[in-house]
């Protein structure tokens, strides 16, 4: 079974990059988020066993939404 993962970035050629990348390599990209309040919903929807987590974004940034995803998905 693979690893299910969200990849959480505001540029969007990023984040269909490295869900490639990380397709090609047997990983499971079960969503994608383009800010931290996107990323909270995400992971409470989703449960990934690994959040791919920007810490740079406008809005709510990956400093901010990392605690609060880890509540959401612990």
């Amino acid at each position: 079974m693979s690893e299910r993962v969200i990849i959480v970035d505001d540029h969007p050629l990023t984040r269909e990059a490295l869900g490639s990348l990380l397709g090609q390599h047997g990983f499971d990209v079960v969503g994608q988020a383009s800010d931290g309040a996107e990323a909270i919903r995400e992971a409470a929807e989703l449960s990934p066993d690994i959040v791919l987590l920007d810490l740079t974004m406008p809005g709510m940034d990956g400093l901010t939404a990392l605690p609060r995803i880890r509540e959401a998905a612990p």
